[in-house]
């Protein structure tokens, strides 16, 4: 990242703060699982074939849920960090063991989707913001939030009026950054334009 980036980073994000709240990962084990062993033997699993292909595996430590497939795909939920989904893969692995299932490969884990909710540290006219901003849409008969989507990098954001906002789409903290850098200069941007078209329009008003 360019040192320009970095410090228009710094100034477009000092008015928000945003935290990870869930990221979804997938991995494949290279090996074919048992789930209906897997279900019978070990305590901390759910087990629905007629209704899901998948079993559910749930981890304590991280809290965490992964979805476990006959193929040795795996779907982790829950976690807050890459780190997290690491450990929770190896916890995994550790009870695939128990039936009979050894990995031999290090599992190779794609990010899908992270889960961010924040501020952005300024009260938001929903109604105006959503004629200002493209790509939006609001209807606050059915949810109180606008919702927001860019392109570059791609990411959904969900706003509300006292400021606080949820963040997905994004698969990095890159990603993530980089997300919140655009949204902080496009809201100001419209911000501005609301606020002088609102200045032309009593200065029209004050010429009457």
């Amino acid at each position: 990242m360019a040192v320009a980036k970095k410090s228009s980073s710094k100034k477009e994000t000092k008015d928000t703060t945003l935290k990870v709240q869930n990221i979804v990962a997938t991995t494949s084990l290279g090996k074919d699982v048992s789930l209906t062993k897997l279900a019978r033997t070990q305590p901390n699993t759910e087990y629905n074939p007629d209704t899901f292909p998948g079993l559910v595996l749930r981890v304590k430590k991280p809290k965490s849920a992964v979805l476990v497939f006959s193929s040795g795909n795996l779907v982790c939920t829950g976690t807050k960090s890459v780190a997290q989904v690491k450990e929770v893969v190896q916890q995994v692995i550790k009870q695939l063991r128990k039936v009979g299932v050894n990995v031999t490969i290090k599992p190779k884990i794609t990010v899908q989707n992270i889960v961010a909710s924040g501020a952005i540290n300024l009260d938001l006219n929903l109604n105006t913001l959503a004629l200002e901003l493209e790509n939006t849409e609001y209807e606050p008969e059915q949810f109180p939030g606008l919702v927001y989507k860019l392109e570059d990098p791609t990411a959904t954001f969900l706003l509300f009026s006292n400021g606080k906002l949820v963040c997905t789409g994004t698969k990095n903290k890159a990603q993530l950054d980089d997300s919140m850098i655009q949204l902080n200069k496009n809201v100001r941007a419209a911000l501005r334009r609301i606020k002088e078209i609102a200045k032309k329009q009593t200065g029209s008003e004050d010429d009457f």
